[in-house]
């Protein structure tokens, strides 16, 4: 039972078969209803409870997954004014209150203090050239928890950058154009 053009579904948790609008921007593509599953089996160990980042919060699809499956708080960064739109009229409608919602520049905003986050989720415009910019701003302003998770979205048809040296992929898969990897922060000694 996939979503429609144009709208989303949540796949499980507390709005498990809810469907979502979806602001139509050019360039935003809701993570597939596949994809969200197998990531969301790799961390269902870790996301009860769990503080979240949606750094190019887009749809949505990411951080309202990770909301409806428990997790204690949500901060999700959009730019877009079409999409915060959007993601605020689905936060209300959900009565999301663990979700919260900013509009900022990804990269300007990790510039900023925050307390650590336990899942982040990375999925960038794939034309942007964002995600190396991210990656590193989340690594030198100490934005990850120790072991943090790190979900990490780009073209199948490239290889994935060059990640800071304390990330491993643990997990990874490919589906259509679609290439998703999970990332663990090792803690240094």
């Amino acid at each position: 039972m996939s979503a429609k053009p144009g709208e989303l579904r949540i796949i499980g948790g507390e709005w498990r078969s809810r469907k979502l609008p979806v602001a139509e921007v050019p360039g935003l593509r809701p993570t597939p209803d596949r994809v969200r599953e197998t990531l969301f089996n790799w961390l269902q160990a870790d996301i009860a409870g769990a503080r979240c980042l949606d750094l190019f919060a887009g749809s949505g699809a990411l951080g309202l997954e990770a909301a409806s499956r428990g997790s204690r708080e949500v901060v999700m960064v959009e730019a877009d004014a079409r999409a915060q739109h959007n993601l605020a009229a689905n936060i209300v409608l959900l009565k999301a209150q663990q979700v919260q919602l900013v509009r900022s520049e990804a990269l300007n905003w990790l510039q900023q203090p925050h307390a650590p986050f336990d899942v982040v989720f990375l999925d960038p415009p794939y034309a942007s050239q964002l995600l190396v910019p991210a990656c590193e701003l989340l690594e030198a302003h100490h934005l990850l928890a120790p072991g943090a998770k790190i979900y990490l979205e780009y073209p199948a048809q490239h290889d994935l950058p060059q990640l800071p040296a304390n990330w491993q992929i643990i997990r990874g898969k490919k589906a259509g154009q679609v290439g998703y990897y999970l990332a663990q922060r090792k803690d240094e000694a």
